[in-house]
């Protein structure tokens, strides 16, 4: 009897709470009062938006970083500019025209903006929020770190929409023709950082704006865009303050010999048939003024094994040296340093016997010049990275410095920071610089700091040439266009105007 009377009560209680459940409501999900800067700034479509909940996905709100500092004077006046990260990690900033309270906020600052019922247009060629007070700017906190942005200019001039009203950081840049003692910055000046051209403005009201100009320095700022003559956006740079300025040199370092291509895995075997080609950027009389050049090959199979104590010295089949004592090249020309095949693409290829070969042996059966045992790589096939350096001179060491440095693939014992560093040392080029060109810590070996970019390794047993195109202004001291790779695969019949028909340029 028990039981009857238990199960139909057990029973009766489950209906009840299986009712209480259905009865009880999912009170939804609520829409973020926040929507990022690059969801707003994508609600422009070319004419005014006046922002409200309905076109900003049910938000009202945007927060962010302050970058502006209008204490120089050299910002457009009444524009707070803020950034922000939060939509799929993508920086994007926009400015909102607040008037003279603009001026009260620091970088660093956070703050809330309340952008509903202002205005989204273009003024002056920025893309800015109107119509807003500037109570509805809300500081939250302030000396927050603001993330370094370094952008090259090439991304700038391509996309201009994607890096206005964001900080960013111009390195190594500098300016043609080379400033004179007495030029200072007022005024619009080209700034040309190795990958394109960017106007820098500067207000002649500007408290730095009487500053000298630099020859080669980082530049902190902010984008800002103007109509171009057929209203597309044409962006401008400015800086804030004359601390942006980050001077890295005062000296013009020359190069006299660039790297310019390089053959290092011809049709069939290799022995006897790589070889590099360079161009002189001076006239240069190599009995005169003796240079060097010297291979690396990182191979596993490469001794001595390990790190490399010796750099550049290092020698055995790791290091392998040409000199060049005899010989000459004008300004702008390439010569040739390589096996004594003197072929564009191995045995039986078109012959380059005519070109101008500086030096040239059988490597497969001598050894180097100082140091470095007869092989028949002079650079690696395995994708570990090999490399090439121009020396002044014909001692090379462990401290020598090169004048053109190029490396291939990242593989391979290359660097240690010890105790003791080691390494191959590496100069400033396109790719390498000898100070880390944000923090200025030193980084004098490849793999060291920011010095980790390469070429790419080709499929081996091709022919391809590696052209290194690339536009390098003796007159500055530095790459106005940086080296690009190209890979021109050759043939048997190939002709000497195929590798050096579209490669690097000197600027006269």
């Amino acid at each position: 009897m028990k039981q009857i009377i238990y199960f139909p009560f057990f029973l009766l209680s489950l209906s009840f709470l299986w009712s209480c459940e259905k009865d009880n409501t999912y009170p939804g999900g609520q829409i973020s009062p926040y929507i990022a800067i690059y969801d707003l700034r994508n609600i422009y479509k070319g004419s005014d938006v006046t922002l409200k909940k309905e076109n900003m996905f049910g938000s009202n709100t945007i927060t962010g970083l302050v970058v502006s500092d209008h204490s120089a004077g050299n910002l457009p006046a009444g524009l707070l500019v803020i950034q922000d990260y939060r939509r799929l990690s993508q920086l994007r900033g926009i400015s909102i025209a607040i008037g003279a309270r603009a001026a009260d906020y620091l970088p660093g600052d956070s703050v809330i903006v309340n952008v509903e019922g202002g205005v989204l247009k273009k003024v002056d060629g920025i893309l800015q929020v109107t119509g807003v007070p500037e109570t509805a700017v809300t500081k939250i906190s302030s000396g927050n770190k603001v993330p370094v942005n370094r952008v090259p200019t090439n991304l700038i001039l391509a996309n201009p929409d994607k890096y206005e009203s964001t900080l960013s950081v111009i390195v190594k840049g500098g300016f043609d023709p080379l400033p004179a003692p007495t030029d200072v910055l007022a005024g619009d000046k080209i700034l040309n950082d190795g990958f394109g051209n960017l106007t820098l403005h500067t207000e002649s009201k500007a408290s730095f704006a009487n500053n000298p100009v630099p020859v080669s320095a980082n530049f902190y700022g902010i984008v800002f865009n103007t109509n171009g003559a057929a209203g597309q956006p044409v962006p401008q740079f400015h800086l804030r303050k004359s601390d942006d300025i980050v001077v890295l040199s005062s000296t013009i370092e020359i190069a006299p010999v660039i790297i310019t291509g390089f053959m290092s895995d011809v049709k069939g075997g290799d022995g006897n048939y790589e070889y590099v080609q360079l161009m002189a950027t001076k006239d240069i009389d190599f009995s005169v003024t003796p240079y060097s050049v010297v291979f690396t090959n990182n191979a596993n199979a490469s001794t001595p094994t390990g790190y490399p104590s010796n750099g550049w010295a290092t020698g055995g089949m790791r290091t392998f040296k040409f000199n060049l004592t005899s010989g000459s090249a004008t300004k702008g020309t390439f010569f040739y340093i390589g096996g004594a095949g003197k072929t564009i693409n191995g045995s039986g290829s078109t012959s380059m016997s005519n070109s101008n070969w500086i030096r040239a042996f059988n490597y497969t059966t001598a050894d180097g010049d100082g140091f470095g045992t007869k092989t028949t790589g002079l650079l690696a096939n395995s994708g570990n990275a090999s490399g090439m350096a121009v020396f002044e001179g014909t001692n090379v060491t462990v401290d020598s410095k090169p004048v053109d440095v190029v490396f291939v693939a990242t593989g391979g014992s290359l660097y240690t920071a010890g105790p003791p560093e080691m390494g191959y040392r590496i100069t400033n080029t396109d790719f390498y610089d000898v100070k880390n060109p944000i923090t200025l810590e030193n980084q004098a070996f490849y793999r060291s700091g920011s010095n980790t970019l390469s070429f790419t390794y080709n499929t081996a047993d091709l022919g391809y040439f590696n052209m290194l195109g690339g536009a390098y202004n003796p007159a500055l001291g530095k790459w106005v266009k940086a080296r690009t790779q190209a890979n021109v695969l050759l043939t048997r019949e190939s002709s000497i105007s195929e590798i050096e028909g579209a490669g690097a340029t000197i600027l006269k």
